[in-house]
């Protein structure tokens, strides 16, 4: 077996393009099982940022074919743009990326009723999506009237769908959201123009995959946001709208489970999170405000501010569990550089009652606390460390403290941004 599965252990934004990036440098094949454009895979090289939505970050090296499989939803459009963008840095995805026949498509309407259903809530009601219209097309997949990549192969085909679909859509914008009805001339037009995009990368990527595995090719699976945002086991219902976890790269690449023989959960050395919803360790004060600054907590897709604060460990433990993670990988390391006290959630204290469970409805808890324990800074940089023997001790125990709570290897470790500041033990 030659699977390795990466995979966000929190709310996101954990650095896992870096590291697939860093990694994938060994791999024949790069799959993205979930997800759409909501997500922003950043790397750095060479001083040099590209941000990723839609195209596996295994792009960035030639050797490396990428898959957009099943799971994901397509934004053509989005796409279109991620590759041009890639055209200007030089790489070419022509034979390299392929996209499963039964992605779905995001269209304009899922846009419309994203932005339309979140601007009914007030600001503390309201999801805080991304506003990409992935909900939506989750919806209309669930609900069996969404437009699959293999409907792109017949234009008629699919013509007929997008107007039924924006008629249909048309109703709940004018009679529940009271607004603009969409024109649906204009938006078949523009969909079935922006399709075109997509066709030259269209696979059967089920199979292509498989007969890959069974070949002795070496697969990595990337996933997009993080455990706790899955929809069945992340804070619902602010999560997002489809399974980040182990069990979505499977379904969402076409990937047996049996295949898979390393699960690597990336974590940040403390926690953000974007949106709305529980944030148990969450520093809404001047520690919030450093770990933001130095660690450039912004989202890669919104732009919007991240929430800030410490590491949670009972979170990172529960995330362990129902993934079957093997290893973590560490990220942000130095932005904790210059603290004189670093802590680190290990318990939640309900109705007065100590807890290492992670629960929805213990969060939910008005008689809801956090359990930390007090470990000491090491107060110097970090930045650009790449051997695991030249980091300070103070370093070295906060690592080791995290190894003996989830009972999981720290296997690698991230002190910047770059490509090369990794250490791998």
């Amino acid at each position: 077996m030659n699977t390795t599965l990466i995979i966000g252990a929190q709310w996101g934004d954990e650095g896992k393009g870096k590291i697939v990036d860093l990694l994938c440098k060994d791999f024949d094949i790069v799959v993205r099982y979930q997800g759409g454009a909501n997500a922003g895979h950043t790397i750095v090289c060479n001083g040099k940022k590209i941000v990723l939505h839609l195209i596996p970050s295994g792009i960035l090296h030639k050797n490396v074919k990428c898959v957009i499989g099943n799971g994901v939803v397509i934004d053509p459009l989005a796409l279109q743009t991620e590759i041009e963008m890639l055209k200007q840095h030089e790489i070419d995805v022509t034979g390299r990326l392929l996209i499963s026949k039964n992605a779905h498509i995001i269209l304009p309407y899922h846009i419309a009723l994203d932005k339309a259903s979140e601007a009914n809530y007030s600001k503390e009601e309201s999801i805080g999506t991304t506003g990409r219209g992935i909900g939506p097309v989750y919806m209309d997949k669930i609900g069996r009237m969404g437009i699959k990549v293999l409907d792109i192969l017949n234009k008629e085909n699919l013509t007929s769908k997008i107007r039924k679909n924006v008629i249909y859509y048309n109703k709940i914008l004018k009679h529940i959201y009271n607004l603009e009805e969409l024109n649906v001339d204009e938006i078949v037009a523009n969909s079935v123009n922006a399709c075109q995009n997509i066709l030259p990368y269209i696979s059967e990527t089920t199979y292509f995959i498989n007969e890959e595995i069974n070949a002795g090719k070496k697969i990595m699976l990337e996933g997009a946001q993080g455990a706790l945002l899955d929809v069945d086991f992340g804070t619902y219902p602010y999560v997002t709208s489809s399974n980040p976890t182990s069990g979505g790269a499977c379904t969402g690449s076409s990937i047996p489970p049996n295949q898979i023989n390393r699960i690597v959960g990336i974590t940040k050395s403390y926690c953000t999170r974007v949106g709305n919803g529980p944030f148990p360790t969450e520093q809404i004060n001047e520690v919030g405000a450093v770990l933001s600054k130095r660690g450039n907590e912004f989202g890669s897709t919104t732009g919007r501010p991240r929430r800030c604060g410490w590491l949670d460990l009972v979170a990172l433990k529960y995330s362990i569990m129902i993934n079957g993670i093997t290893d973590i990988a560490l990220t942000k390391l130095d932005v904790l550089d210059e603290f004189d006290e670093i802590n680190i959630a290990t318990n939640y204290i309900i109705n007065g009652k100590q807890t290492s469970q992670f629960s929805l409805n213990d969060i939910n808890n008005s008689n809801f606390d956090v359990e930390y324990i007090k470990m000491s800074g090491w107060k110097c940089s970090i930045e650009g460390i790449s051997n695991y023997n030249d980091l300070p001790d103070k370093v070295k125990e906060y690592i080791e403290f995290i190894e003996n709570y989830t009972k999981t290897n720290v296997s690698i470790i991230s002190t910047s941004p770059d490509r090369n500041s990794t250490i791998i033990r």
